[in-house]
């Protein structure tokens, strides 16, 4: 079996160039239906761990899905992250700021969402947006942008270590090609259209600066204490397998245990249930 884990991770400091990764990469699989059982076995895997996560309560997990329109965001939230228990589990989707957003500093809205120990927080689109759209068109100068990276980095550092958060950062790729061919699947699904925007295609026109931006990100931003994976995207089933994959390796590399009972069993059980056993024979005996 691949291990995605390590096959996609971007190391810290290398210089990527994405047109040397191939959205349509798929590995052995050829199908959905062959990649099923391996992602249901991840899944079910994944729940199991995010129990044992928020049981112990010392390990969080934050999970950050970037990547430009019709990548598949919305598609691993929903296909992939819904196999864990919503108690212990948020999504957030980060718009457009807000005037008392844009009145604070660029990470002041981000920062109340980051998990709590023993659970696990999704952020759709994240405090990336302020390196990728905010560059893209101008919206804050460059030597304002280009200093955020450093700052993310320290950002991330600080959720990390204070927190004990493991951070899984994912970049959906998708060939322009595919992209458009989305976007059609979308006219022509009336229980999709809602979703059709005309910025979505307008946005198409900045598609090498979105390219460069994203390359600048997964250069400057992939730490060892949360790395970026690079995630072959034009399958939508092949991105949900090396995603739940990922997730569920890492996790189990943060080596949980389930906690010790606070209380005495044996007393539990002489108490309460074998006393029970006791009353109920003695009224089946009258």
């Amino acid at each position: 079996m691949s291990n995605y884990l390590k096959k996609f991770t971007v190391e810290p400091d290398y210089k990527i160039r994405l047109k040397h990764f191939d959205p349509d990469y798929h590995g052995k699989h050829e199908s959905r239906e062959s990649a099923l059982p391996e992602i249901q076995k991840n899944l079910e895997k994944m729940e199991e761990l995010q129990y044992r996560m928020h049981a112990e309560n010392k390990h969080s997990l934050l999970i950050v899905l970037q990547g430009l329109d019709a990548a598949g965001k919305d598609g691993v939230v929903r296909h992939v992250l819904t196999g864990m228990n919503p108690l212990g589990c948020i999504a957030v989707n980060f718009k457009q700021p807000t005037a008392e957003e844009l009145d604070h500093d660029f990470l002041w809205r981000v920062h109340p969402h980051v998990p709590a120990k023993g659970s696990v927080a999704i952020f759709n689109r994240s405090h990336y947006e302020d390196v990728l759209v905010a560059r893209v068109h101008d919206l804050v100068p460059e030597k304002v942008w280009s200093k955020r990276y450093d700052q993310i980095n320290d950002f991330e550092r600080l959720v990390t270590t204070e927190n004990n958060t493991t951070i899984l950062k994912f970049f959906l790729h998708i060939s322009k090609q595919e992209q458009l061919s989305r976007f059609k699947k979308r006219l022509d699904d009336p229980a999709r259209q809602w979703k059709i925007s005309e910025s979505d295609y307008k946005e198409r026109d900045y598609w090498a600066d979105y390219t460069e931006a994203f390359e600048d990100v997964l250069t400057r931003t992939s730490t060892e204490r949360a790395p970026w994976f690079i995630i072959p995207s034009n399958r939508k089933w092949f991105r949900d397998l090396a995603i739940s994959q990922i997730i569920t390796r890492a996790m189990e590399e943060m080596n949980m245990q389930m906690p010790k009972p606070t209380v005495n069993i044996a007393e539990i059980r002489r108490q309460y249930h074998q006393a029970a056993g006791a009353e109920k024979s003695g009224r089946r005996k009258r």
